[in-house]
């Protein structure tokens, strides 16, 4: 169907040549003649955004004159999209009409955004934060047809390429991705945030994300890659920033409620209110989860919340609130052998472990536009949250639970909070027009863990027994303050019109301490103690360095950019690399910090409205890269000397120097708009993404390792698909193949006869089928889907603490059924 008719008055203000450049003005009002505020006014051919005013009102400043293509989207109003010549500056008044019950499919305009937003890369600019030169990508979460109600990372990170994701199989309580040889494990080498500030549990002492945002309150997911370590912090991976849905701006009151069923006893409730009341607009919801998994021991539920209010005081400062809570428990079956998970994936052997979590986070932010070419943010941040781990592990995976011994009980508690201050500014060098952003942040933690004896009841008893079993092996008790304070800045430098370099700075002060004791127990074939002593175990890493940076991109023209960037990068050690007790793994006293660099070089743009694309080449060079090998197991006697054990453990250390290189790859062709134009209420889009990557030890001091490949890279990672629909029907048929992987750096193989441990070997291949179906009908929309339509046996991980220790087994054949009223 076609945009029902819009009006566009251009008026011509008084002509004015500043070194060729002009200005855009405009206003943004409805049928009523009402300004209509946070419109997004697009110009395409030079990637810039703005957003209207509480008046409705946008500008662009310092445009060549030209011709460009200008596009308004608003919530709920029918998409402006036209072709303007601009040779003096001018003001547009734009009129927008209400989109109408049904008047546009589900389809239609599922490709009106895509056709406007769908850039798989962030702008230059945006707020207070450049992404210019960078690898990024933005996960558009209204363009996804999948399971959304159970977080499915296949689905929902389908079109960001190399990933590896972790399958948990939980209804996605948890996050785990990774990429480019960084371990997935709880997404630990991202530097995550949500609407810009940070959720993980301790950004450098314990950089695990153990909260997750439901992707039914996301609006969109930006991931960028290793350069984001000038200005998100120091880490390999880069950033990943949820982006909450903004409140209605043109109701009072807007209810989405969306209730979702599925196998073994999945049931989800979303249900969120939003609207805007004068200067006052807000978003919140309410999210409840439970199911029992797919394996005996393995049910789990989970309450979040979430409550933002933003007061908009005039058109150049706002004022916004956030408040996130989040409850859950788990209980969790274990890991499996090799041989038990040829012979029966379901198993399960562990009948008391718990897992628990809750999460509170705290966020004030001030944005303040100074002039119309300075924007200001101040972000206050703050996190008080538990995890607690009960049960029985043992690197002898087999061995069964006794349920007469105490289950091991560890309880980590993080208190945290920080301040990042942003100020962006453009500026005329030159006859061009470039931005300078400098930032600092601050930021304080106060963390404490506690490590010994739980119950031996096999109900989630949190609690600490050390009196009724003192002579219990693995009890200790740290605290973890540490201090961050960082100076960061880039500037854009537009040295041609097509030509932009993007050098940038981070300083960086860091002090990681760890302060308590363990206990040094030592006991006879009887079990009786020999020795059980209280040791001090105190150490501080202070440190001060600089990070340098530069990007770069070359317009080859409006629909064509290349794109490059190199970043160092730095990785503090955690608390748990500096101590932990764990009878999978020992970790080196000498443990060190990592640091590196990471590059990346490639093309992206589009062809008209039938491909779009991003393709790279990347390298990514890892220094006293953290990993694991198999040693024989030690401890330390009472005059500090190691003494072995007996058997074989995981040792966790500074392996060596490790290299990773390759290529990703990304296009989405549209071949609705290739065969079949004409025809508006059709959507069939084929994706392919695709990551070939190699890797290996450039050198290392351990035995066995120098010239192995790295540990958790598929060398090939292939995501493919086509995403199709007819008027309220939109379809997804989502295809996913990983070679396989290596879990330790000396590439140990799978043994499949391994009926003891589980802990070590490789990932073997593995290839995953998903498909889902919606229609929309006037308020309501019905979702549906098969998970794992093959019913392939696979799993993702080895796991050497909780969940498991062991493999821990992939979902089977799934199935899930949503319904949405949206009023």
């Amino acid at each position: 169907m076609k945009l029902k008719e819009f009006s566009c008055s251009l008026l011509l203000l008084l002509t004015f040549s500043a070194w060729g450049q002009m200005a855009i003005t405009g206003k943004v009002s409805n049928e009523e003649g009402k300004p209509v505020a946070d419109t997004e006014v697009y110009l395409k051919e030079l990637q810039r955004l703005e957003t209207t005013d509480t008046e409705g009102i946008f500008r662009f400043s310092n445009v060549p004159g030209g011709k460009y293509t200008l596009i308004v989207f608003a919530y709920e109003y029918e998409v402006f999209d036209k072709e303007l010549t601009f040779d003096t500056a001018m003001n547009v008044e734009i009129q927008l009409k209400k989109i109408q019950a049904q008047a546009l499919s589900e389809v239609v305009l599922t490709q009106k955004k895509e056709k406007v937003f769908a850039l798989k890369h962030l702008k230059k600019v945006e707020g207070t934060a450049i992404y210019a030169g960078k690898k990024s990508e933005v996960v558009l979460l209204d363009g996804i047809t999948g399971n959304l109600a159970a977080n499915n990372p296949r689905q929902i990170y389908s079109q960001v390429v190399g990933l590896n994701i972790y399958d948990n199989g939980d209804a996605g309580l948890q996050l785990n991705i990774g990429g480019r040889g960084l371990d997935p494990n709880r997404t630990a080498n991202f530097n995550t945030r949500q609407n810009g500030y940070d959720i993980s549990a301790d950004v450098l002492g314990y950089p695990e994300s153990y909260y997750t945002p439901p992707a039914e309150a996301l609006e969109e997911i930006q991931i960028v890659r290793g350069a984001a370590s000038l200005q998100y912090g120091t880490q390999f991976g880069g950033l990943v920033n949820f982006k909450f849905k903004k409140p209605n701006p043109n109701k009072k009151i807007e209810l989405v409620t969306r209730q979702t069923l599925g196998s073994y006893n999945l049931f989800t409730s979303f249900n969120s209110l939003s609207g805007t009341v004068g200067k006052l607009s807000y978003y919140t919801y309410f999210n409840y989860k439970e199911g029992n998994g797919f394996r005996p021991n393995s049910n789990y539920n989970s309450r979040n919340y979430f409550g933002h209010a933003g007061y908009q005081f005039s058109d150049r400062t706002k004022l916004t609130l956030e408040t996130t809570f989040l409850n859950y428990l788990a209980k969790q079956p274990g890991g499996l052998t090799d041989a038990q998970f040829l012979q029966d994936p379901t198993f399960s052997n562990r009948e008391r472990n718990w897992f628990a979590v809750d999460w509170k986070l705290y966020s004030l932010r001030l944005d303040h536009k100074f002039t119309s070419k300075t924007d200001f943010s101040l972000q206050l941040f703050g996190l008080d949250a538990s995890r607690k781990a009960l049960g029985f592990r043992t690197n002898r995976v087999s061995q069964p639970d006794d349920l007469e011994e105490p289950r091991e009980l560890l309880v980590d508690n993080f208190q945290n909070w920080g301040a990042e201050a942003r100020v962006l500014t453009r500026y005329k060098l030159g006859d061009k027009e470039s931005a300078l952003l400098l930032g600092t942040k601050f930021y304080k933690t106060s963390n404490n863990q506690r490590q010994g004896p739980g119950t031996t009841a096999t109900n989630a008893d949190f609690n600490f027994v050390e009196d009724t079993f003192p002579n219990y092996e693995r009890q200790s008790q740290f605290d973890f303050p540490n201090l961050n304070v960082a100076f960061f800045g880039e500037n854009i430098f537009n040295l041609t019109p097509k030509l932009t370099l993007t050098p940038g700075f981070r300083l960086e002060h860091i002090k990681t301490e760890s302060e308590g004791t363990f206990r040094n127990i030592v006991l006879d074939l009887a079990g009786n103690p020999l020795l059980n002593e209280e040791i001090e175990d105190d150490r501080v890493f202070d440190r001060t360095f600089v990070l340098l940076g530069l990007g770069a991109t070359y317009k080859v023209s409006t629909s064509v950019e290349l794109y490059g960037n190199f970043s160092q990068n730095y990785r503090s050690v955690t608390f748990n690399d500096i101590r932990v007790v764990n009878p999978s793994f020992q970790v080196d006293q000498n443990i060190t910090d990592e640091d590196g660099f990471t590059a990346d070089i490639g093309a992206r743009g589009r062809y008209k409205d039938i491909l779009s694309y991003d393709i790279s080449a990347f390298g990514l060079l890892y220094d006293n890269r953290l990993g694991e090998i198999l040693k024989p197991a030690t401890r330390t006697d009472a005059n500090g000397n190691e003494i072995e054990t007996g058997g074989i453990v995981r040792f966790r250390g500074n392996i060596g120097t490790a290299f990773m290189y390759g290529l990703e790859g990304f296009a989405n062709w549209s071949l609705k708009e290739t065969f079949f134009s004409g025809v508006e209420n059709l959507k069939i889009n084929y994706f392919v993404n695709l990551a070939l990557t190699e890797s290996e030890y450039l050198e290392s001091e351990e035995n066995n390792v120098e010239g192995n490949k790295v540990e958790f890279i598929p060398s090939i990672n292939l995501k493919t698909g086509f995403n199709f629909g007819y008027d309220n029907l939109l379809g997804s048929l989502q295809y996913t193949y990983l070679s396989s992987q290596f879990t330790d750096a000396t590439n140990a193989l799978q043994d499949i006869n391994d009926n003891q441990r589980g802990i070590e070997g490789e990932i073997p291949a593995y290839d995953v089928l998903d498909f889902s179906l919606s229609y929309s009908y006037k308020k309501w929309r019905l979702e549906a889907g098969i998970n794992n339509l093959l019913d392939n046996s696979y799993f993702t991980r080895r796991a050497t603490g909780y969940p498991g220790p062991g493999i821990i087994p992939a979902e089977p054949r799934t199935f899930y059924t949503t319904l949405q009223l949206k009023l």
